[in-house]
């Protein structure tokens, strides 16, 4: 599935990539930038970085990069929370929530029992992503063990690495959709053996949220936990108004909506909470203390009328918070991350915020890596790290090249990319290899060799 590992493969260009937090330190410290940069990669690696006339010696005699003029070679993209099911309703007409849920979610995810029907959709779903230049994603899948098995085959054919998991729910749902805490466990450790830590793709114990689970489905879910190293945990929380306050009153022994995922065991590293807009400063320091992760979601949030996620004051430098970007599709409106962080900028002046290309950047790469705990392989271009890039056209419409010109430094540049452009970018490389390029005919889409 991967290239052999003696097979070297370079790209050129200008390469952007971030060295640490620009939200713990100045953002021009953090920002790497090489005007003509070199990546020299093999058996999926990098395994040289730098300004190409100080790395062009890393080649070895007969290749040749893949050269990118007019464009910007970043860190593949990661999205840290995205239901793959929920592609056939995107941009589903007007509700909060939890109407939305049950008038679009839950029939959407119903006619996955249809095993063909799982396999289809995962097959675009990771077309899509990959066009975006996403190159990992924290992904829910339904109920039905086989959305999880078609998600992943297709996955480990391209050679991404993902992390998603079969929903558990087992309450508050259509009956068709249900699973017990028993068969919730059962199922979910089947599928862990089958695919967690096979190639690049890791499981997620997935409870839908705290309303569709019961205490004891929970508490199967910490068990799952317990019992294999390095899973991880990703679920929803404080969405709403109305989800936190219908928590309460399924929870009234609970101090919190993040206190029913702390008493089942499911707050740590490797915890992913979809959302958190209504979180309180004491649910802060939770997760800063504990290490779980954060995703933010503003077409999402947006979308729903769900409110606006504090982006600063999760990652506040005195407790920061681990603090990811999250499409959500399918009540967000896009699988680009780039088109997302142009809402995520629009939130945060909302809030009297003003997010800057650089922390943008941040956001959704190493931002991503260190939510999923994956800061030391993914997120950054860099000597040892997982060869995943993402290549944005400078050029791509009249408009974007005639702004391009009049941009004064690679920040502004990068900036004009996150409000103007589009969803596509035009090259995506994963695991050192070209597994997405727009121009590329008559498909633009390769499975890795």
């Amino acid at each position: 599935m991967t290239a052999p590992a003696d097979t070297v493969r370079a790209v050129r260009g200008r390469v952007l990539t971030l060295r640490a937090n620009p939200f713990l330190a100045g953002p021009r410290e953090c920002l790497v930038h090489h005007e003509d940069g070199l990546v020299v990669m093999r058996g999926g690696r990098i395994t040289a970085f730098g300004a190409y006339e100080l790395t062009k010696g890393a080649l070895p005699p007969g290749v040749v990069p893949a050269e990118y003029p007019n464009a910007l070679i970043l860190p593949g993209l990661i999205d840290t929370h995205v239901h793959y099911p929920q592609i056939q309703m995107v941009g589903a007409f007007g509700a909060q929530l939890l109407g939305w849920l049950e008038r679009y979610t839950f029939p959407a995810e119903a006619s996955f029992a249809d095993r063909r029907h799982a396999e289809d959709t995962a097959r675009l779903f990771l077309r899509e992503l990959l066009a975006c230049g996403t190159t990992t994603a924290a992904v829910y899948c339904t109920v039905h063990p086989h959305s999880v098995d078609a998600f992943f085959a297709e996955s480990e054919r391209f050679n991404t690495r993902m992390v998603a998991g079969k929903v558990l729910m087992d309450r508050n749902a259509p009956s068709a959709l249900l699973d017990t805490a028993e068969s919730g466990y059962r199922e979910s450790e089947a599928l862990i053996r089958c695919w967690h830590g096979r190639g690049r793709q890791l499981y997620g114990v997935t409870p839908r949220f705290a309303p569709a689970c019961t205490e004891a489905q929970l508490d199967a879910a910490g068990a799952l936990l317990r019992a294999h190293d390095g899973l991880y945990l990703q679920t929803h929380l404080s969405e709403s108004p109305a989800e936190v306050a219908w928590v309460q009153e399924l929870f009234p022994a609970r101090g919190s909506y993040l206190d029913v995922y702390a008493h089942a065991g499911l707050v740590g590293p490797r915890s992913v909470f979809g959302h958190a807009i209504h979180v309180d400063e004491a649910d802060l320091c939770i997760c800063h203390r504990t290490g779980a992760a954060l995703s933010h979601c503003p077409t999402s949030n947006l979308f729903l009328g769900s409110g606006l996620f504090r982006l600063f004051d999760a990652l506040d430098p005195r407790r920061p918070v681990r603090t990811g970007l999250g499409t959500d599709i399918g009540a967000g409106t896009t699988l680009s991350l780039v088109r997302t962080l142009g809402e995520a900028y629009k939130v945060a002046a909302l809030r009297g915020d003003k997010l800057d290309a650089v922390r943008a950047l941040w956001l959704a790469t190493a931002g991503g890596a260190e939510a999923l705990h994956l800061e030391d392989r993914i997120g950054r271009i860099a000597v040892g790290y997982e060869a995943d890039l993402c290549v944005l056209d400078t050029a791509a419409s009249p408009l974007i090249a005639h702004r391009a010109r009049y941009c004064t430094d690679i920040e502004e540049l990068l900036f004009v990319q996150i409000t103007l452009g589009p969803e596509r970018v035009q090259a995506t490389w994963v695991a050192g290899e070209p597994v997405y390029e727009a121009a590329r005919t008559p498909d633009p889409y390769r499975y890795a060799k």
